[in-house]
C-alpha cells in the first residue's frame, strides 16, 4: 500500500476542479490526448451544460516519480453549497485534499465549508491558487488569505494554472511527498466502504467502495452490514476512468464491486462490505460510515401521465441509489393525482433531479413550489410537521408554530461591503456580523428563516455584488412564527401546486405578484378565466383573463341584423357553458415560470 495516495480536489464552485482533474489525466497518461475533452469526468449532459460538477467521480492514476510507480486515486467533487454532501463521502474515502482557490476571486464561503470538513477529517491538505494566467489574478493578495487561512507560509502555496497546464506536475509530486498512504492491512478480514452506487441492468447495483482491509475476488459472497443482505460479487474492478475489471480489489484501493443486487434498498451509502464467513462479528467488523443529510427543501412531484406514477417511483428510487441525500414519499392530491413528496438539499439539487427525471427516464411532472419544513401545535395539543403547504390546517386549528431557521454566511470584497449589509436587512433576520477578512474582503453572518433563503436569495446577493459575493448556510433549528397559507384558485378550483406558505403580513404582496404572474404566462382562454389570491376564506388579490373572442359574424355579407345576433348569442350562450364546466390545464412550463419569477 506504500505506493497508493488517495485524495480528492476541493474548492468552491467554478474554481477550476474539473478543469485540473483534466490535467492530471493528460499527464498521467490515463486519458489519450486525442480523446480528451474538457470537463472529462463529467459524465453527465446537465453537468456539461451548467458548467458545474453535481456527482463525483473516481480515477485511478498511474504516475512515476524518481523510478517509483504510484496508484494515484482521486475524486473529482462538486462545489456547490447544495452538493456538500458528495464532499463529504468523498473525504471520507481519502487520506488528502488538494484545496484550489481562483487566482481572482479568492477564498468564498465554500472554500471555508469544504476546509473545514477535509481539517475535521484529519487529511493532508495541498493549497493552490489557480488561474494565474489570469489578467485578473490577484495571487499574491490570495495567497495572503490562504497564509491566514491555514496558518503556512507563502512558500507552501501551489500557483499553478490548470487551463494552461502550469505547475501541474509539482502539485501531483507533493500529493505523492505529503499524503500520507492508506492505513490498513492486507492480512485481515475484507472490510471496505461503501461512498457511492449506481444501477446496471445486467451486473445489478454497482457498489463505489474504499477498501480497508484484506482483498476481495470475483466469486467470492460478500454481505452488506448494514442490511444483511448476501450477494455473490459478480466482478470487481477500478475506474481508469471507465470501469475496468482487475483481478481483485486490496486495502488502501478505491474501486467498485458489482453486487449483482437488483434491489436499490438494499444497498445503502456509508456501509459496509464484508465476506459472508466473517459476519458474526458484524459490531467490530462495522467502519464508520455516513451521517445521512437531512432535507430542507420539500418538492412534490406529480407525473403528468396518471399511468407513469410507477415509472416516477422506479425513477427515484435508482435515483436515490447515488444520491442518499434524496428522500421521497407517497402522497395524494384530489387536483393532482398520486405522486412523490420529495426532500432536497436545496433548491439546485431538486432543479437537478427533476431536469435528471425527464431527461433520462422521460417523464413530463408537474412540480410544486419549494418549501420547507414547519412544526405546528394544534388547538388539541398535538404536534404536526408540515412538509408542504398542501397539508397546511386550517387556521381556526392552529395553536401555535414554528418554521426552520439558517445562519448564513456571506464573503463580500469590501466595495460591496455596504450594498451588502443593506440586502441582507431586506429580509426577515437577525445578529448581522461582520468579520474583516483582510485584503478588503469580508465575513458576513446572519441568521434568517430558511423559507427566504430557498427563492432568489443566491441570485439577488449575486446582482448586488456584481457576481463578487457567496455564501454558504447551515440550518440553525426551530423558531417561532406568524404564517397563513396563501392559495390560488383558477376558475375557482384550488391548484394545491402553487399553494404557499407566507408570514401574514406579506400574504397581500406574495398573493397579487403571483395571480399577476398566472394570467401573464397562462394567456389567453377560450373562456373568463377568474384568478383568486385566498388565505382561508378571504380573497386578497384577483385577476381576470378575459376569454377569447372568434369572430362568429365574418361570413356574413350584409343581410338581417337578427342573423348576426343569434350568431353573437349562440357564442355568448357557448362561452357561458364552458365558464361554468370548464377546467384550465396549467402547463408544467408555467409553473417552472412561476417558481423561477
Amino acid at each position: 500500500m506504500s505506493n497508493i495516495r488517495n485524495f480528492c480536489i476541493i474548492a468552491h464552485i467554478d474554481h477550476g476542479k474539473s478543469t485540473l482533474a483534466d490535467r492530471f489525466l493528460e499527464l498521467t497518461g490515463t486519458v489519450e490526448r486525442r480523446k480528451m475533452k474538457e470537463q472529462f469526468l463529467d459524465q453527465m449532459d446537465l453537468e456539461r451544460e451548467k458548467g458545474i460538477t453535481i456527482k463525483m467521480q473516481p480515477v485511478r492514476m498511474h504516475y512515476t516519480k524518481d523510478g517509483q510507480e504510484y496508484i494515484l486515486n482521486l475524486i473529482d467533487t462538486p462545489g456547490h453549497a447544495d452538493f456538500s454532501y458528495e464532499v463529504s463521502r468523498s473525504l471520507a474515502a481519502v487520506e488528502g485534499a488538494i484545496l484550489l482557490v481562483d487566482a481572482t476571486k479568492g477564498v468564498q464561503a465554500q472554500t471555508l465549508a469544504h476546509l473545514n470538513h477535509a481539517k475535521a477529517q484529519g487529511l493532508t491538505v495541498i493549497p493552490c491558487i489557480n488561474k494565474i494566467d489570469s489578467p485578473l489574478a490577484r495571487v499574491q493578495e490570495v495567497a495572503k488569505e490562504i497564509v491566514k487561512l491555514l496558518s503556512i507560509t507563502q512558500e507552501d502555496i501551489f500557483r499553478i494554472s490548470a487551463k494552461e497546464g502550469i505547475g501541474i506536475k509539482e502539485v501531483l509530486d507533493a500529493v505523492i511527498d505529503t499524503v500520507p498512504a492508506p492505513r490498513g492491512e492486507e492480512s485481515k478480514p475484507f472490510r471496505a466502504l461503501i461512498f457511492d452506487s449506481r444501477f446496471d441492468a445486467f451486473k445489478g447495483i454497482v457498489a463505489f467502495v474504499r477498501v480497508v482491509d484484506g482483498s476481495l475476488l470475483p466469486h467470492e459472497k460478500i454481505v452488506l452490514l448494514g442490511t444483511d443482505v448476501e450477494s455473490l460479487v459478480k466482478e470487481v474492478g477500478s475506474f481508469s476512468p471507465a470501469e475496468t475489471v482487475e483481478e481483485s480489489l486490496r486495502a488502501g484501493e478505491i474501486g467498485y464491486i458489482a453486487t449483482g443486487i437488483k434491489e436499490p434498498e438494499r444497498v445503502r451509502i456509508g456501509d459496509t462490505v464484508t465476506k459472508s464467513e466473517i459476519r458474526n462479528s458484524k459490531s467490530e467488523m462495522a467502519l464508520p460510515g455516513f451521517t445521512i443529510p437531512k432535507p430542507v427543501v420539500f418538492v412534490s412531484l406529480y407525473p403528468q401521465d396518471p399511468n407513469e406514477f410507477d415509472a416516477l417511483q422506479d425513477a427515484l428510487s435508482k435515483l436515490k441509489l447515488n444520491d442518499p441525500a434524496l428522500s421521497y414519499a407517497i402522497e395524494s392530491k384530489e387536483a393532482l393525482g398520486r405522486g412523490f413528496r420529495c426532500g432536497f438539499l436545496g433548491v439546485l439539487h431538486s432543479e437537478i433531479i427533476s431536469e435528471r427525471i425527464e431527461r433520462e427516464y422521460k417523464i413530463q411532472m408537474v412540480i410544486s413550489r419549494p418549501s420547507v419544513e414547519f412544526s405546528i401545535i394544534m388547538n388539541n395539543g398535538k404536534a404536526l410537521s408540515v412538509k408542504v403547504p398542501s397539508d397546511w390546517p386550517a387556521p381556526n386549528m392552529v395553536k401555535s408554530m414554528e418554521e426552520s431557521w439558517a445562519a448564513v454566511e456571506v464573503i463580500t470584497p469590501g466595495a460591496f461591503l455596504s450594498a451588502t449589509l443593506q440586502f441582507l436587512r431586506g429580509f426577515e433576520g437577525s445578529k448581522s456580523e461582520v468579520e474583516d477578512l483582510g485584503e478588503e474582503k469580508f465575513l458576513l453572518r446572519y441568521e434568517m428563516p430558511l423559507r427566504e433563503l430557498i427563492g432568489d436569495f443566491h441570485d439577488k446577493l449575486k446582482s448586488v455584488t456584481q457576481g463578487m459575493a457567496s455564501m454558504d448556510y447551515k440550518i440553525l433549528g426551530m423558531r417561532p412564527a406568524n404564517l397563513v397559507k396563501l392559495e390560488f384558485r383558477i376558475a375557482g378550483a384550488i391548484e394545491e401546486a402553487l399553494s404557499m406558505v407566507v408570514p401574514e403580513s406579506h400574504a397581500y404582496q406574495e398573493g397579487k405578484k403571483v395571480v399577476e404572474k398566472l394570467k401573464e404566462v397562462l394567456g389567453p382562454q377560450l373562456f373568463e378565466v377568474a384568478l383568486q389570491a385566498t388565505v382561508g376564506s378571504r380573497i386578497l388579490a384577483r385577476e381576470t383573463i378575459s376569454a377569447r373572442r372568434k369572430d362568429v359574424t365574418a361570413p356574413l355579407y350584409g343581410g338581417d341584423v337578427t342573423r348576426k345576433n343569434k350568431l353573437l348569442e349562440i357564442q355568448k350562450k357557448g362561452k357561458k357553458e364552458l365558464k361554468a364546466k370548464g377546467r384550465v390545464v396549467i402547463p408544467t412550463r408555467v409553473f417552472l415560470d412561476l417558481f423561477r419569477s
